[in-house]
């Protein structure tokens, strides 16, 4: 199968996180990685986090809701 190349930058922590999961043997290379995580991130957004029945526009709206509340550590997420 042809691949495209994608050239991404990526912060220090995150490709360390990389590197050690690579280091364990679970995936040869930090490509096999980043595929991967793509793969299950559109795998998980084609199967729907939201279901099929009942009003997704409420679930969305509530589900913001109690996100807007909730406190967010922004430099923890962007250490990642």
């Amino acid at each position: 199968m042809a691949m495209d190349t994608l050239q991404i930058r990526m912060n220090k922590e995150l490709l360390k996180r990389i590197d050690a999961i690579v280091k364990s043997g679970i995936y040869s290379n930090r490509s096999d990685v980043i595929r991967d995580a793509v793969r299950r991130f559109v795998w998980e957004g084609e199967a729907g986090s939201i279901g099929k029945k009942g009003d997704s526009v409420k679930l969305i709206r509530n589900t913001r809701n109690k996100l807007s509340k909730e406190k967010i550590n922004l430099k923890e997420i962007n250490n990642l």
